[in-house]
């Protein structure tokens, strides 16, 4: 997979948001098996090389009940040193049994559902911003601010389109 789009980009990091919205409550014995998964695949991603970050609800090992952006809506929100880290981890892993079963859990989005932009280095994105880069694809489409796997563009392309300047911190 590795392009000039999808390698590492000195000096930057790749921020990637995903929302699921939950079939069932995660309590529901029909979310188990999904519930069973979070601590192993979790565990996956943040030993997975070009892992940089992700977003944990304080005193929890994970974010999933933190619901920004509804009540049954999940979050993931990571960092990661490339498109090609993240994409390397999301279909090469353990994680991807968990792709395979996602209807069984979650509804079908009409939107996007998965949002990756360029960060500066050490920079960790809050949901505040991750949502905003979401609502930006879902209007606009990809571009250097908003993309998805199947439309990268690079932290330079980021940095040099005026419209949507790359990282803008809140």
């Amino acid at each position: 997979m590795t392009s000039p789009q999808t390698a590492a980009q000195p000096g930057f990091h790749l921020a990637e948001l995903n929302i699921a919205t939950l079939r069932h409550p995660l309590d529901d014995p029909r979310m188990q098996d999904f519930v069973d998964l979070l601590v192993p695949v979790n565990g996956a991603a943040d030993r997975a090389p070009g892992f940089v970050w992700r977003l944990v609800e304080e005193g929890q090992p994970d974010a999933t009940g933190m619901r920004p952006a509804g009540d049954d809506v999940i979050v993931n929100l990571s960092v990661w040193e490339s498109v090609e880290a993240l994409w390397e981890f999301t279909y090469r892993s353990g994680h991807l049994e968990a792709m395979r079963r996602r209807r069984e859990w979650f509804e079908r989005h009409v939107e996007a559902d998965l949002v990756m932009w360029w960060v500066p280095a050490g920079h960790l994105p809050d949901v505040g911003e991750a949502l905003d880069r979401l609502a930006d694809l879902r209007a606009n489409g990809p571009s250097p601010r908003a993309f998805t796997f199947a439309s990268p563009f690079t932290a330079a392309e980021a940095e040099a389109d005026p419209g949507h300047p790359a990282a803008t911190p809140r």
